[in-house]
């Protein structure tokens, strides 16, 4: 499993003085290309290829509040990809600082090409990276 660390920042706070919702998808994106960069998926990697990260659908289940000044870990895991690497189904939980879960997140992540705009063909030496990703 894969973890990215986040402190709460006065500007992630909505007027509710909690973590506001499209912060949430902020923190599910960034750990998603932390993780893709670790992995050698990294912006260049897309460059070569002509590729783009594209987000079908996600969704958040809330199950507690995250309030200003913590600490929170993000999760990534998948629990499924498509053979030929074009959709993968990526799996978040969001983690306090005592390991209690906050949140759920699941989403479902495809690969635009840059140039035509459309769904891309996946390339072989990124479909073996997609089948080392953590499995949940």
């Amino acid at each position: 499993m894969y973890f990215k660390e986040f402190e709460i920042r006065w500007s992630d706070i909505d007027a509710n003085q909690h973590l506001g919702n499209a912060v949430y998808i902020d923190y599910l994106s960034h750990t998603r290309m932390s993780f893709f960069k670790e992995k050698k998926l990294g912006v260049d990697i897309m460059n070569k290829h002509s590729l783009g990260p594209v987000a079908l659908y996600e969704h958040v289940y809330y199950f507690r509040e995250v309030l200003i000044e913590k600490t929170i870990k993000v999760s990534l895991e998948t629990s499924g990809y498509s053979e030929d690497g074009r959709f993968i189904a990526f799996e978040h939980n969001f983690y306090d600082e005592e390991g209690k879960n906050l949140a759920f997140s699941d989403m479902l992540f495809s690969w635009i090409d840059l140039e035509t705009r459309k769904l891309a063909t996946i390339p072989d030496e990124i479909i073996e990276i997609i089948k080392t990703f953590p499995k949940s």
